[in-house]
């Protein structure tokens, strides 16, 4: 009888023992996630890993996690949507119990193959970029004529586009065509290429806005060679400072630009320099033909001429002139 009691002792000491050892052991991870955010996790299973085929409602909605520590929560933990395929709603809180620790990390994000990342989301700004205002500005798509008019100057050749080109067919007189949107007046340049398809006159010839005045930069005109502004102080392109003279080839073209400042008028063929003229003391004006290209054309004289790639652009600060920081626009006359 006293080798049984003893036996019995021994077995409810045992048990007892035990019995500490898991409720201390029980206890102490209730206090490990009291310290870590007041919840109490539940028993979890022994496979920490989320089935593939668990589903989650479409409709979840992110559940705000507000730590009750004044220690910092941990960054949430998000996939990267681009390199896996989620089964659950990528990036955003899980409303389920999470197997692993419960709700302690309900915005764990549990992907197919465990790629995940710890980076914090951050929001997605829709930013556009702002368009430059100096860059250069196509006034001819190369398909119709959107955005130009063909003057009637009484005798006039037809105007089509062929092959990424406007072609002003020889006429009796002038040929060409009028821009029906706005341009600027001062510190902007226009660019432009041009090639003689044939005849022996002026062709790509380009009448554009100097401040409140007009002028005309002829290329091949007075039998073919001359070149210059038209007017200056009341005199034509083959009889001012600006005249000069270059042997223009049939179907070959040529790049022209024209830059207007409120100090100078410069004009460009093929990168060479052929008008640098002083604004001030000095009068611009057209010749009666062109009045119709006011304030921005192109025209030719009796000759068929092909014009291609017109832009422009206003010129930034540092290339601009000292006159009106807002550049005055013109518009043309109906």
């Amino acid at each position: 009888m006293k080798t049984m009691f003893a036996q019995y002792k021994t077995f409810l000491s045992t048990a007892l023992l035990a019995a500490v050892l898991v409720t201390g052991g029980w206890l102490s991870t209730i206090a490990s996630a009291q310290e870590g955010n007041g919840e109490v996790p539940s028993p979890s299973p022994s496979n920490h890993v989320v089935p593939a085929e668990t589903p989650v409602p479409e409709t979840s909605t992110p559940e705000a996690s507000v730590s009750k520590s004044p220690v910092a929560a941990a960054p949430a933990v998000i996939c990267r949507p681009a390199a896996v395929r989620c089964c659950r709603p990528c990036c955003r809180p899980c409303r389920q119990r999470c197997p692993i620790r419960s709700r302690l990390f309900r915005r764990l994000c549990e992907c197919r193959n465990g790629n995940l990342s710890t980076q914090t989301a951050a929001p997605e700004v829709a930013t556009e970029a702002k368009p430059d205002p100096y860059a250069w500005k196509p006034l001819f798509n190369g398909k119709d004529l959107k955005g130009w008019k063909i003057p009637e100057f009484g005798g006039e050749g037809e105007v089509d586009v062929d092959d990424g080109a406007i072609v002003l067919s020889m006429g009796d007189m002038m040929t060409g065509i009028t821009y029906t949107g706005e341009v600027p007046r001062d510190n902007y340049e226009i660019e432009l290429e041009g090639k003689r398809v044939d005849g022996v006159d002026f062709f790509a010839t380009t009448t554009f806005p100097v401040g409140k005045d007009s002028c005309t930069f002829v290329v091949g005109g007075w039998g073919g060679t001359v070149v210059g502004l038209s007017n200056v102080d009341y005199y034509d392109a083959s009889d001012n400072f600006t005249t000069t003279f270059k042997d223009f080839k049939k179907g070959q073209w040529y790049k022209i630009r024209i830059r207007v400042t409120p100090e100078r008028i410069q004009a460009w063929i093929d990168d060479e320099k052929t008008v640098d003229q002083e604004r001030e003391g000095h009068k611009f004006s057209i010749r009666f033909e062109v009045d119709l290209c006011q304030p921005l054309g192109i025209s030719s004289w009796c000759t068929t001429g092909a014009v291609r790639n017109i832009r422009l652009r206003n010129l930034p600060p540092a290339e601009a002139g000292t006159a009106t920081a807002e550049p005055e626009t013109a518009k043309t006359a109906s």
